[in-house]
């Protein structure tokens, strides 16, 4: 059985724009930072691709596989638990762990053959203690901090606390990496500071490792910040992170349609949902979606979204609750129960019969990776 409520996600679509992006990075001109030593122009990085979050809720094993199969240099992910979910799904190139490891149980990097951040002294000591134990070598990611202030060595203070990570025994450095905080904002000053950072940081560390710092928004603002890898994250999913625009042809690979399961008249005056917070003063026709919050859609978009039926786009009204929500078709007296609707996606080939991830979060105040990530688990994804 399944429900009427289903995330399409084309992995097909996937790869592509996984392909467009190497594409991107590999023809667009360079811009040499002098920590990269001179004039001559170094080779096109490489793509971490990130899949943390269950693959921003694409559905993570199917996904790394994919983005395995297109030519991933290495997967990403949130944290120990998740790297174990990706290898338990048959992936086997390297994965990095971003998250912090002060209470993670350290024997799934091992088990698992994971590749930790090592973001402070307390974790550098507790992963050097673990691999002697097993009297072997991890090896690692150094992260930096230039100004985010979550995670990573802080950038004014390395000589003090990189020897005694960089002498460790057990540990073996693979590559050094900062994360931008305002990438996506193009007055912000910070960035650049960030930058800047992070280029005298590398001087600290000093061993010729990989360097990465660009997420999907540094990517596409500035190839200064490109060094050996790049991480796209939202990019590999066909959504640019707004308010950047991109050259870059993708496609969004997640889908999410429904079914209208009832229509039910208004007579004047009557309201719809909880806390009747909708009414109209002419008769009106309604819709009932049985998707809600339970599935991860926001109750912002009472008011503010819209979903497409029969090519059509029509407002969602009333409360959206834990099982359903409901959009007036009024006008629309051919919607019956099996009707599709498109909540994320198109329907028809018109411009303004897509409703896609952006023009959600931009409807209800927020940003695309809450509204792809939030997707629930109930909902089943269909890989094609």
């Amino acid at each position: 059985m399944i429900r009427s409520t289903v995330a399409r996600v084309d992995l097909a679509a996937l790869q592509a724009n996984f392909r467009a992006i190497r594409d991107f990075v590999a023809s667009e001109p360079r811009t040499i930072a002098p920590s990269q030593g001179g004039t001559v122009a170094p080779p096109p990085p490489e793509i971490i691709a990130v899949v943390k979050a269950n693959a921003y809720g694409h559905g993570a094993g199917r996904v790394a596989l994919a983005l395995e199969q297109a030519g991933a240099t290495m997967l990403a992910c949130a944290d120990i638990e998740e790297g174990i979910v990706l290898r338990r799904a048959g992936v086997r190139l390297p994965i990095l762990v971003f998250g912090a490891l002060s209470v993670s149980d350290l024997d799934g990097l091992f088990e698992y053959v994971l590749t930790p951040t090592i973001s402070t002294p307390s974790a550098a000591r507790a992963v050097q203690a673990a691999a002697a134990r097993r009297k072997t070598t991890c090896p690692y990611h150094l992260k930096i901090d230039t100004g985010m202030n979550r995670l990573g060595f802080r950038f004014d203070n390395l000589g003090r606390t990189l020897p005694g990570v960089l002498s460790g025994a057990h540990l073996r450095l693979e590559a050094v990496y900062t994360h931008f905080a305002t990438a996506d904002d193009p007055d912000q000053p910070l960035f650049e500071q960030q930058r800047l950072r992070f280029e005298e940081a590398l001087r600290h560390v000093g061993a010729t490792v990989r360097r990465h710092a660009a997420n999907s928004a540094a990517l596409l603002r500035d190839s200064r910040v490109w060094y050996d890898i790049v991480r796209p994250g939202l990019l590999l999913y066909g959504i640019v992170p707004p308010p950047l625009s991109a050259t870059i042809p993708l496609v969004p690979v997640m889908s999410l349609t429904s079914r209208v399961v009832a229509v039910k008249g208004l007579r004047p005056g009557e309201a719809v949902g909880y806390g009747s917070r909708f009414s109209s003063a002419a008769p009106a026709t309604v819709a009932v979606v049985p998707a809600g919050y339970a599935d991860g859609l926001d109750l912002r978009l009472e008011g503010r979204g819209h979903v497409l039926v029969r090519g059509r786009r029509v407002p969602v009204v009333g409360a959206v609750s834990m099982d359903m929500m409901t959009i007036d078709v009024t006008g629309l007296d051919e919607v019956q129960p099996g009707d599709e609707v498109v909540i994320i996606g198109r329907q028809g080939a018109e411009s303004w019969q897509q409703i896609d991830v952006r023009e959600m979060a931009a409807a209800i105040g927020t940003i695309p990776y809450e509204i792809v990530c939030r997707i629930g688990a109930r909902i089943e994804r269909q890989y094609a």
